[in-house]
């Protein structure tokens, strides 16, 4: 699978590389990666090599906003979340997508239940992007957004990065 989503990354006539960020409510840690990496894109002159979405494993938080501390975190980097609800991802999102990029472990278990399995190697950890093998911290718990914004900006430069940009 990697080898197919690098080609369509860096192919002149390819189809975007469809990537969806996954955490328990989609209203933190998710749809921070989500704007993160959009940014990031962007600013590279990237943007139109990606499509970039986040989801939840819950319906706990369904069309809730971001949560306060993620959208204050971000708008210290100038980055704006307006207009994003929390959704929830269907297990026909596995053949919609390239990568699906789980938070921490909870999450993996619970896109392994909503999908069945991961025929196609399109399910991943976050911080495996950052050769790191621990969970992102859920800062609705932690508080701590800060700690959160740095693995996941760690994150998605290593998948900008593996992806070969």
């Amino acid at each position: 699978m990697r080898d197919s989503v690098q080609r369509s990354a860096q192919g002149s006539a390819a189809r975007p590389v469809r990537v969806m960020f996954v955490c328990h409510g989609n209203i933190c840690r998710s749809p921070m990666a989500e704007f993160l990496l959009k940014d990031m894109v962007e600013k590279r002159g990237i943007a139109d090599h990606f499509a970039i979405e986040s989801a939840a494993t819950t319906s706990e938080e369904l069309g809730n906003p971001v949560y306060p501390g993620t959208r204050k975190r971000l708008a210290e980097e100038g980055i704006s979340v307006e207009g994003k609800t929390a959704k929830r991802l269907r297990s026909a999102d596995y053949d919609d997508f390239d990568l699906f990029i789980g938070m921490d472990s909870e999450n993996m278990r619970d896109m392994g239940r909503i999908f069945g399995s991961d025929p196609d190697g399109k399910v991943y950890k976050m911080l495996e992007f950052a050769g790191v093998e621990r969970d992102v911290a859920d800062p609705w718990y932690t508080g701590d957004f800060d700690a959160t914004y740095d693995d996941i900006h760690a994150g998605c430069i290593g998948l900008l990065s593996w992806l070969g940009y």
